[in-house]
């Protein structure tokens, strides 16, 4: 496989690699195994290696630490990752998200970088996939200021916890196929609902919601 060429992974077993490039609307198709179980468990690696690169690196407390670890692990960041790292190039779709234009869809990125990850941890150990993410990943943050959007949910936390208030995510709709879900959540406060927001993951449609209720009712908080 090129993909695997471009990143000098030599290996007994690529059908895992194929496994972590396939969605769920290919494998609907044909019958193949997707990606969803490796993206469980890549999200949990870079999670580690993000953590303990931040840990070793800044001396920031441990609410700022937590704050930039999860901009960096985030729908948006992962997009960024797999979309330089062209990942979006090998990944195999069903006919009907290929002409939706799925390998340009942030969640589809982001869950495959996750799942890749997860497959360099399974065939080549952690400190195979940790040197991979410090050679091709921790660039990436160190020069690319695009992956440092906001987190509306911290935000949103930071306001509400001044005056004791509750603060809660409510999953409102979903809709869709089970390859292409579109979430709505509510973000509610002392249970009056402050704000919604829409994406393709619930992460996302929750920033979403805690964005809206920012921007539309700051007044009221």
């Amino acid at each position: 496989m090129k993909l695997l060429k471009k990143f000098n992974i030599q290996t007994d077993n690529e059908e895992l690699y194929i496994q972590a490039l396939t969605h769920t609307s290919y494998s609907n198709e044909v019958g193949d195994p997707s990606y969803e179980r490796l993206e469980f468990l890549g999200d949990a690696v870079l999670e580690l290696i993000i953590t303990e690169y931040l840990y070793k690196k800044d001396e920031a407390d441990e609410g700022v630490l937590t704050k930039k670890r999860a901009m960096y692990v985030c729908e948006n960041a992962l997009h960024i990752y797999g979309t330089k790292l062209e990942l979006n190039d090998y990944i195999r779709l069903g006919r009907g998200e290929i002409e939706a234009g799925g390998k340009e869809r942030k969640v589809i990125v982001a869950d495959v970088m996750e799942a890749f990850l997860g497959a360099i941890f399974l065939d080549k150990g952690f400190s195979f996939v940790k040197k991979f993410v410090y050679n091709n990943i921790i660039p990436i943050i160190e020069n690319d200021d695009s992956i440092f959007i906001e987190d509306f949910k911290s935000k949103l936390q930071e306001l509400v916890q001044t005056d004791k208030r509750s603060l809660t995510y409510v999953l409102v709709a979903e809709k869709g196929p089970s390859h292409d879900k579109e979430y709505t959540v509510a973000v509610k406060i002392d249970d009056i609902i402050y704000g919604k927001g829409r994406a393709g993951s619930k992460k996302e449609a929750e920033q979403q919601a805690a964005k809206d209720a920012l921007e539309k009712s700051v007044q009221k908080l």
